[in-house]
Formats: structure tokens, C-alpha cells, sequence
């Protein structure tokens, strides 16, 4: 039955969920630990080994946190491991990233207007970018540039720009910000899973031989953290801009990409330095503002196919069957009668400048290419159109529903 449609969006929504969770549950412990130990101050009443203490108070309690700047002289009876909230988030995300864009992949991640390529090699462009990123960016973390960590960065950002260029020139506005967001986080949970917490277990099998840990580990991982510190904002930005047409269905999006990554430095340079001044130079919002007002700027220019280029486009084999279903040509003006005032290229409804979430439905490839969305938000369920827009009624819905379905069982 196509009825697996509903049953695949639940498991994508379910996924998503827990993908949000785990993030929040990573960024904020990644944010606390950053802000605690720019915040550790001296005290000559510590124990040998120790780096500083921070008193904090939360929740009714006081709370106090001694940091060493290698390991402590003993190994503590209990000690927790912050691991699993980056590795349950790239997982998760992992696995949405499949099922949005490699699933509906003719759909989401695919663009025939800027290169022809086939679903297949769609996907192996996307799964292989992912790990060429983390190979190149961990060479050069433990090449000289390690000693450099200024030139590191900006060389990590020269690579990120590079990457937001290609992945706009192949894949839909849309996925190539999304992929530049998995490429970043694939970094950032690849430092914690091959750098941070290896160098970690070796400090702590030290620790219970009795030999005294080296301290290049806890510097290693401290570079990593640094780099994981300053990427978080953009990532969050990016794996959010599906929201927001004025992001990625622009000509200049991977510009607009680029320069989110600008903002998260200003912010982020911001607090880091309020936690460990007490005062944040308040230049960098200056900055930042600038930064945005140049992104919205951008973000004015069109981008995608004209009505008469998507028109004349040749339908993919996808589309040639929804377009040869039973009963296509009545679900085809039921959509153009009640979706495609918002859902244009020029959308005519008053108030809209672009088609929410840059989908289009105007051409007979548009609607056939948009099939599986028609038919979950305005066939089976009452989601599209806004009832405070149009009341569409329930004998179009079933054309929807009937249309969908011959396909799906050709």
C-alpha cells in the first residue's frame, strides 16, 4: 500500500527528533565545558596538579569544579564520559541525511538544472565528500600547522568555502547547505571519536599504571575542542536553513554559507571572552551585524529554473510515471487551483515574494516531481493549503490521493 508514504514520514520525524535532542544535549555540554574552563580561576590552596576552580551556583546548590591540567595524581572512583550526545547526533543525522536526501534523493538532493547526474552518483558524491573533508582537515591538524593555529583556521575556513561553492554547483540549494552542515559536523564528531577521546583513555590507562600521563594529549584534544568550540553555531545555522528559501534558493547561497561561518567566530570570539575577562569586546556584534546585513542582501538574488526552462525541461523517469498515472491531469489543475498562487516562481498571493520552502507548482514536472509532498499535506492530511488561505475541498484531496496511489502502484 502507499501508505508506507506515512509510515516512512514517521520514521524520518522520529529520527529528526531524536537527532534535535542529542544535539542540544551535545551543544549545550560543548558550550559549558568551554565557558567553565575559560572561567577556572587560581588558588594556591589546590592540589598538586591542579589548573584552577570555578564555584558556580544552580538549582538551589553550589557547585565546585577543580580542573588538572593533565590528570589528577589518582584515578577517581567515578568518572563520567562525555561521548555519546556527538556520537548519537551524527548518527541520527546520518541516517536523516539518507533518508531525506538519498531516498528522495530526485527530489531533495539533486538538481538537473546545474548537473546531470544519475540518483547514484548523487549519493556517492555526498557519502564520499563527507570523508574526504574529515581526511584533509586531519592531516592538516597533525602536519606543522598544528603549531599554527591561527593559519589552521583560516585554512579550515578556505576549505569550507571551497566546499559550500562545489556542493551548490551539483546538488539543490537546499542540500548543498544541508551536506555543508553533516560535512562540518562529520569534523567535529570525528575530533571526538578519533582524537579527543583515544588521547583521553590513554591519559586514563596512565593513570592506573601509575605512570604519569603526558600532557601532548590534553593539548591535542584541547586544539580539537577549540576548532569543535567555533564550528557549532554555523552547523546549527546550516542543518536549520531548509526552513528559510531566503538561505538556500538564492545565486549566491554558498556565499551566504560562508559568511554564517564568519558570524559564529564574532559570537562565539564574543562569550569566549566574556568567560574568561568577565568582558566581551562588543566589536565583534558590530561585525556581526554587518555580516547578516550583507547575507540578506544576498539572499534578494533568484536563483533556479524559469517557468519556461522548468517547462521545457525533460522529465526524469520519476516524473514520466506520475505524469502517465490515472487521473494526473485532474490532480494536476486541483494543485494549480489551489496550491501554485503561493507555490510560484512569482507567487501572486498577496504578502509572499518567494514559494515557502522554494518548492514550485506550476509545470506538470513540478507537481509530478512534488508528488510524495502533495499527497502527505494536501491529500491525506489538511496541512496545505493554509485554511485561512483557501478551503480546498475534500473531492480535490481525493483526486490527490487517487492520482498518487496508481503511480506508486504501476
Amino acid at each position: 500500500m502507499y501508505d508506507m508514504a506515512v509510515l516512512w514520514d514517521w520514521i524520518g520525524f522520529s529520527i529528526r527528533w531524536l537527532h534535535v535532542v542529542t544535539a542540544m544535549a551535545w551543544i549545550g555540554a560543548s558550550f559549558y565545558f568551554i565557558a567553565l574552563d575559560l572561567m577556572l580561576k587560581p588558588n594556591e590552596a589546590l592540589p598538586d596538579g591542579a589548573h584552577g576552580e570555578e564555584w558556580e551556583v544552580h538549582g538551589g546548590g553550589f557547585y565546585h569544579t577543580v580542573k588538572y591540567m593533565v590528570a589528577p595524581a589518582r584515578m577517581p572512583e567515578h568518572l563520567t564520559w562525555h561521548k555519546w550526545q556527538s556520537y548519537t547526533t551524527w548518527l541520527s543525522g546520518a541516517a536523516l541525511l539518507m533518508i531525506v536526501y538519498w531516498v528522495g534523493g530526485e527530489i531533495y538532493l539533486l538538481d538537473p538544472t546545474k548537473a546531470d547526474l544519475s540518483l547514484w552518483q548523487g549519493i556517492l558524491i555526498s557519502g564520499a565528500s563527507l570523508t574526504v573533508g574529515w581526511l584533509a582537515y586531519d592531516a592538516m591538524c597533525k602536519s606543522k600547522l598544528a603549531d599554527r593555529p591561527t593559519l589552521l583556521m583560516l585554512l579550515l575556513f578556505v576549505i569550507l568555502v571551497a566546499m559550500s561553492w562545489g556542493y551548490n554547483q551539483i546538488f539543490t540549494g537546499r542540500a548543498a547547505l544541508l551536506h555543508l552542515g553533516a560535512f562540518t559536523a562529520t569534523i567535529m564528531t570525528a575530533n571526538v571519536f578519533f582524537q579527543i577521546m583515544p588521547n583521553q583513555r590513554i591519559v586514563v590507562a596512565d593513570l592506573k599504571a601509575g605512570r604519569t600521563p603526558d600532557a601532548k594529549y590534553g593539548k591535542i584534544a584541547k586544539v580539537r575542542s577549540t576548532h569543535n568550540n567555533y564550528l557549532t553555531l554555523p552547523v546549527v545555522f546550516l542543518m536549520l536553513s531548509n526552513h528559510y528559501p531566503l538561505a538556500f534558493a538564492t545565486e549566491f547561497s554558498w556565499i551566504i554559507a560562508s559568511l554564517i561561518f564568519l558570524t559564529g567566530v564574532t559570537i562565539r570570539h564574543y562569550f569566549n571572552t566574556m568567560h574568561k575577562t568577565g568582558r566581551g569586546p562588543h566589536w565583534t556584534w558590530a561585525v556581526t551585524v554587518i555580516l547578516m546585513i550583507v547575507i540578506a542582501w544576498l539572499s534578494t538574488a533568484p536563483a533556479g529554473d524559469s517557468y519556461e526552462e522548468a517547462e521545457a525541461r525533460a522529465l526524469t523517469p520519476t516524473e514520466q510515471r506520475f505524469v502517465a498515472a490515472a487521473g494526473f491531469e485532474d490532480a494536476y489543475y486541483a494543485v494549480l487551483g489551489n496550491c501554485s498562487m503561493c507555490h510560484a516562481r512569482e507567487p501572486s498571493w498577496d504578502g509572499i515574494r518567494w514559494a515557502p520552502k522554494n518548492v514550485y507548482l506550476e509545470t506538470q514536472s513540478d507537481v509530478a516531481r512534488h508528488a510524495d509532498q502533495i499527497y502527505l499535506h494536501a491529500g491525506l492530511s489538511h496541512a496545505m493549503p493554509p485554511p485561512n488561505a483557501i478551503q480546498m475541498d475534500d473531492e480535490a484531496r481525493a483526486l490527490i490521493v487517487a492520482w498518487v496511489q496508481d503511480a506508486r502502484s504501476r
